[in-house]
């Protein structure tokens, strides 16, 4: 299994750290990965992007040029994602956010109320967790188990208070997908 994924919105929206738990979720299930990172040099408001490919084999590039599913956070990542993902990829759309429809055919489209979960869960900042949770469930690139143990170990001392809530939003995210 190799799984090249794509997810994009804007600064502030925890993009760059939802590439980095994605890689260290897969990491912790045994598989290899690659994480590239991109974002303005605005601190909030600028593009953030990230490149992420989890397998099982070895992986030959870092690059994913087409990817097999794409996360859409915002509006203004719209169509840069239907442009790159592959026919019949994944596009999960943040539709809080993005109430437009893609105009490209032949992708499977799964729009969830990232940040409408992210606010039910106690605060808009997690979308990026519901966000996890839902690419999680529809790529079926990440079993999702030990969520607590695993956040447990990624996040530094002064950020285990948040990991009960980060576990309720990545699970809010995974039961949001059909």
């Amino acid at each position: 299994m190799t799984e090249k994924s794509f997810f994009a919105g804007f600064g502030g929206q925890g993009i760059i750290s939802l590439g980095q738990l994605w890689v260290y979720f897969a990491m912790q299930e045994g598989k290899n990965v690659t994480f590239f990172p991109f974002y303005g040099a605005e601190k909030r408001g600028g593009i953030s992007r990230a490149s992420v490919i989890i397998s099982d084999d070895e992986i030959a590039s870092p690059l994913v040029t087409v990817p097999d599913s794409v996360l859409v956070m915002n509006t203004d990542s719209l169509s840069l994602c239907e442009k790159i993902v592959k026919d019949g990829g994944i596009m999960l759309i943040n539709s809080t956010l993005v109430k437009e429809n893609p105009g490209r055919s032949g992708l499977k489209v799964i729009k969830f109320e990232a940040t409408g979960i992210a606010e039910q869960v106690g605060n808009v900042l997690f979308a990026n967790m519901v966000a996890l949770g839902a690419m999680a469930k529809a790529t079926n690139a990440l079993k999702l188990t030990d969520i607590g143990g695993i956040l447990e170990k990624f996040f530094p001392p002064d950020k285990q208070q948040f990991i009960s809530l980060n576990v309720k939003a990545i699970e809010a995210g995974f039961n949001a997908i059909n």
